[in-house]
């Protein structure tokens, strides 16, 4: 046996850009997957994986021309089948020795296991290991019809004896390549037999390129071929070159995830190239400027120091030149008349108020079972007007006038042009067209912001129009497409309910916002009461839908360098606080109250408690008569609640959660002393019913701030 490096290439057709990285991984991972399970290659192979364009290929390490013998115990049949009544070997058995190649296998050297009716007969030998020319052939074959192909191409092919065939994959394949070091292996598929010849780049090599070794092929590629081979790679230098580029002109380059790994997918060697546009195009809000630049001809837009677009813009060429004059200006020329598109689609809009596009949202339906954008607009409307009134009556100020008047233009930005051709712009353009008609500053931030967050980490709304607008759009989704039998189910959820329920925790709890939660689901409810609507909306279903994001949001906070704890958080959220703004600073003050000497016996005289009161399914009364206390130890603990109640009170009404947690160190002696002195559980009634009425008083204060028995 002998091991070399192993190289497997699809020469095709221009692939997919938007899927080049994952199928050229997913061929990597298949073929290192099928000779893992033949086991060919050393526990310490590594596998490299190269996608460009044109092609598909990986490249794996130590694989073993033949794979090491191995030992097999193969079960035969029951000894009561395997033998006659003399003792000689059955038919079934000779048959099952002959289907497995072993005829003449002696009968002395099968091996017994068992006992009485679960006795058998097995058959050791040692298997042959799977060999590479033969075994590669079916694991390509695998690996093809694997890979994660959303679209297939249907084409025909010219067979060895000279027939048609019909073959599909993502693009026509045109040659592959097999080598174990410099050796080809006979393998093939789509009607090609493997050989060691590869292309190079389209433009930029000579073509045909034969392949040395197998380990010497990324480098052949790129110095004979014009092609960086490996995606990551050619990522990097992209990303490399781009802030080169600008940094040499003062700017900085926009370049989101999803613009580099498409343009790393459309090149075989890319080169940078600076370009520029005219000047007046500027006068054009820059988000549809870069929006188009990055959307239609995939270029990287420029900013200056203060973010503000640059007329330079650079792109990715395929060619390298020294005189790069015809592309640079060919980019130039292609990028006008989208920019002259955005520029006239803005002009047009500003010809129509957003106002006087209010009526117009009745023709845009929203869901059949919802209505249309209007209906839908004046439902976010009216939750909109309650959400702050609420608001204004907890000392929270915001001007109701501009949250209706923000409202009600929210989303006339649908029916403009621009967000016709670039949807992503919805809020935006809104922003924008509402600061030129005049609308009030603080509306027309509204207007975009009451999409935010739009994804997680987003930033949240600047304003208070902004941040009402925000919840009750966010509710009102929710609610309706609850109520239509949407609601996210798995890894399914078209509607991104779980991120709006996310955003409405965000909101809450960022901006201190002491609103109930249970109300505002009402709230939002009430405004489809005039539809039939196909579920039922269970108000407490959605209050626990968005606790559940809730503990996702809790879980990721940070107190003293670590997160918060799954007890701590379902301390204070096993209490389903009506109000979630204040719920970080009961999470630090739990905190604080666990470094206590007295924290552990607290909680656990806590969950005891609540163990007691469970078992009396509710019917415990709250008031205290202090004629019953008739053990020492029963009228200290009323007495020490007694003189702590103010306190918690006022600790509890300015928010001062680990005050009031330490401030219950005081009770442990006397709770510890009551269990050890007191019977709860006393035969006369009335002094049982009295003393559980006394720990259910404990029990209320005890959780004020959080069921600190979840902590024992």
């Amino acid at each position: 046996m002998s091991h070399a490096p192993l190289l497997v290439e699809l020469f095709t057709e221009e692939l997919p850009p938007k899927s080049l990285k994952r199928l050229g991984d997913s061929f990597a991972q298949a073929i290192y997957q099928g000779l893992e399970k033949v086991k060919l290659f050393n526990p310490d192979s590594k596998s490299y994986a190269f996608a460009t364009p044109r092609r598909l290929a990986v490249l794996i390490d130590h694989v073993l021309d033949q794979a090491p013998d191995y030992p097999v115990r193969e079960k035969l049949l029951p000894s009561s089948i395997a033998f006659d009544e003399k003792g000689n070997p059955s038919q079934a058995l000779l048959k099952k020795l002959a289907s497995l190649g072993q005829a003449n296998a002696s009968i002395q050297d099968l091996e017994k296991s068992g006992e009485g009716k679960n006795e058998a007969l097995y058959l050791n030998l040692i298997a042959q290991g799977a060999v590479l020319n033969t075994s590669l052939q079916n694991i390509l074959e695998e690996a093809i019809k694997g890979l994660p192909i959303a679209k297939m191409m249907h084409y025909q092919i010219k067979t060895a004896n000279g027939e048609i065939s019909d073959v599909q994959f993502a693009r026509p394949v045109h040659r592959i390549l097999a080598l174990h070091g410099s050796k080809t292996l006979p393998i093939h598929a789509f009607g090609i037999q493997s050989s060691n010849l590869t292309e190079g780049h389209r433009f930029m090599s000579s073509g045909t390129l034969c392949i040395d070794a197998a380990d010497a092929y990324e480098k052949q590629l790129e110095e004979k071929g014009g092609v960086i081979a490996s995606f990551a790679k050619r990522r990097e230098r992209i990303q490399a070159d781009l802030l080169r580029a600008a940094k040499e002109h003062g700017l900085t380059v926009l370049m989101p995830d999803s613009l580099l790994d498409e343009v790393t997918a459309l090149v075989e060697y890319p080169t940078i190239y600076v370009c520029q546009f005219d000047p007046e195009f500027l006068e054009v809000p820059q988000e549809c400027l870069i929006l188009t630049m990055q959307t239609n001809q995939k270029y990287f837009a420029l900013t200056d120091a203060q973010g503000k677009l640059s007329n330079q813009f650079l792109i990715v060429s395929n060619i390298q030149t020294s005189n790069p004059n015809s592309i640079i200006s060919g980019n130039e020329r292609v990028i006008r008349p989208r920019l002259a598109d955005a520029r006239f689609f803005y002009l047009q809009d500003q010809k129509k108020t957003l106002e006087s596009r209010i009526p117009e949202l009745e023709k845009v339906i929203y869901h059949n079972q919802l209505g249309n954008q209007l209906q839908r607009s004046e439902r976010v409307r009216s939750l909109a007007s309650d959400i702050a009134k609420q608001l204004n009556q907890v000392g929270y100020l915001v001007d109701s006038k501009l949250v209706d008047r923000a409202a009600q233009l929210a989303k006339t930005d649908l029916l403009t042009d621009m967000v016709g051709e670039f949807p992503e712009l919805q809020g935006v353009m809104g922003q924008y067209y509402a600061l030129l008609q005049k609308e009030n500053p603080e509306v027309a931030s509204a207007c975009f912001e009451h999409y935010l967050p739009r994804y997680a980490g987003d930033r949240l709304p600047k304003t208070p129009v902004g941040t009402v607008l925000a919840i009750a759009d966010k509710l009102e989704t929710i609610i309706g497409i609850w109520g239509v039998g949407l609601a996210p189910t798995g890894d399914k959820d078209p509607y991104a309910l779980r991120r709006h329920a996310l955003g409405i925790c965000r909101l809450l709890i960022e901006n201190d916002l002491s609103l109930d939660l249970k109300q505002l689901i009402q709230s939002a409810k009430a405004k489809f009461a005039q539809l039939n609507l196909k579920i039922t909306v269970d108000e407490e279903l959605i209050y626990q839908f968005i606790l559940e994001r809730l503990k996702g949001y809790l879980k990721d906070q940070i107190a003293n360098g670590a997160p918060f704890s799954v007890a701590e958080i379902d301390a204070v959220l096993s209490q389903e606080p009506k109000q979630i703004n204040d719920l970080l600073k009961r999470l630090h003050a739990i905190r604080q109250f666990n470094q206590l000497p007295e924290a552990a016996e607290l909680s656990a005289a806590n969950k005891r408690i609540s163990n007691i009161l469970k078992k009396m399914d509710g019917k415990v009364k709250d008031a205290v008569k202090p004629n019953l206390l008739t053990i020492s130890a029963e009228k200290d603990l009323f007495k020490a609640l007694q003189d702590l109640e103010k306190t918690l009170s006022q600790q509890l009404q300015k928010q001062e959660f680990a005050g009031l947690l330490q401030s219950l160190v005081s009770l442990s002696k006397p709770i510890d002393q009551f269990f050890a002195d007191v019977m709860v559980m006393d035969e006369n009634q009335e002094l049982r019913h009295n003393r559980l009425s006394l720990l259910n008083q404990l029990h209320q204060r005890m959780n004020l701030v959080a069921d600190i028995g979840k902590l024992a």
